[in-house]
C-alpha cells in the first residue's frame, strides 16, 4: 500500500496528510520514496534542479532511477517538500524493499531515469507495446509537472537515459534520450511553426528523431508542417497524459520506439 504521513505546514501551523506518488520501474513493478515520519516539512523558497528529485532502488530489479522528490501545497500558498528517508537502508517499492540515495546533482528535468549500470538489453528500446505498464498520472500543476510526465512518457515509449537537452530551445524546455529530442511547451498560446521547425532542425543535427509535446495544442501552420516532416505531435491533457494529435504521434504511441533506430 501507498505510504501516507502527516505533514505540518511551519508558516500556518496546517496539518496534510500526504500519500506519496508511486511511478513505474521499468521492469513494470510500482515504486515510491520512503518517507521519513520525523522529518520536518521544508518550504520551496527558490527551485534548485538537484532538490527537486530523488533517487530510489526498484525493490523488485534493483534498479535506481531518478523521482520527482515529495511535495505538498498548503492552502496558505506555501509549497511544502516532504522530508524523505535518505540514506537509510528502509527505502522500498510498492511490494518490495530497496533503499535511498541523495540525487547526485541530476537536472530534474531528467525525470526518472536509470542511473545503475543495466545489461545491454535493458538499455534497449521496448520490444512491444503490450508488456508496458500502465501510463501514471501527473496531474498538471506546473511546467515542471509537464516535464515530468513528458520523461515518463519517453520512457514508456521505451527511450532510456531522459535528461535535460544539451541545446536549449528558443521555447519551451527541451529533453533528450538515446536517439531521441523532445521539446516540452508549457506555455499557455498554441506551439508555433517556428518550435516544430527548430526543434525538427536541432535533431537533424544530432541524427535523432524529435517529438514535441504541448499543454495547449499547436498552430495550423504548426501541424501541417509537422506532418511534412513527419515530426510527432502530442496534447498533455492535464491529468499528464500525452494524446496523440497528427498520424507520426499515434504511430508512435501504439508501436514505442521499438520499431526505432537507438
Amino acid at each position: 500500500m501507498a505510504e501516507t504521513v502527516p505533514v505540518r505546514c511551519p508558516a500556518c501551523r496546517r496539518e496534510h496528510r500526504y500519500t506519496a506518488p508511486a511511478y513505474p520501474c521499468v521492469c513494470g513493478a510500482p515504486v515510491a520514496p520512503r518517507l521519513d515520519r520525523d522529518g520536518p516539512a521544508t518550504p520551496v523558497s527558490h527551485r534548485v534542479w538537484q532538490d527537486d528529485w530523488v533517487t530510489v532502488r526498484c525493490g523488485s530489479c534493483g534498479r535506481r532511477g531518478e523521482w520527482p522528490r515529495p511535495e505538498v501545497g498548503c492552502a496558505c500558498g506555501v509549497v511544502l517538500r516532504v522530508a524523505v528517508a535518505e540514506g537509510r537502508d528502509d527505502g522500498r517499492a510498492q511490494g518490495g524493499t530497496g533503499d535511498h540515495d541523495a540525487a547526485p546533482g541530476l537536472d530534474p528535468t531528467a525525470g526518472p531515469r536509470e542511473t545503475a549500470a543495466a545489461p545491454a538489453d535493458a538499455t534497449a528500446p521496448a520490444d512491444s507495446a503490450s508488456a508496458k505498464p500502465p501510463f501514471p498520472s501527473v496531474t498538471i500543476r506546473t511546467a515542471l509537472d509537464a516535464v515530468t510526465a513528458t520523461a515518463l512518457y519517453l520512457r514508456r515509449l521505451g527511450y532510456r537515459g531522459v535528461r535535460r537537452a544539451d541545446q536549449r530551445p528558443p521555447s519551451g524546455i527541451g529533453l533528450a534520450a538515446r536517439g531521441v529530442l523532445a521539446l516540452v511547451d508549457p506555455a499557455v498560446r498554441p506551439a508555433t511553426l517556428r518550435d516544430v521547425e527548430c526543434l525538427w532542425l536541432t535533431a537533424m543535427t544530432e541524427s535523432a528523431d524529435c517529438l514535441c509535446f504541448s499543454l495547449t495544442g499547436y498552430a495550423d501552420d504548426a501541424r501541417a508542417r509537422a506532418d511534412t516532416l513527419g515530426v510527432p505531435l502530442f496534447v498533455l491533457d492535464l491529468t499528464g497524459t500525452p494524446r496523440p494529435v497528427n498520424t507520426p504521434a499515434e504511430g508512435l504511441a501504439s508501436g514505442g520506439s521499438g520499431n526505432r533506430t537507438p
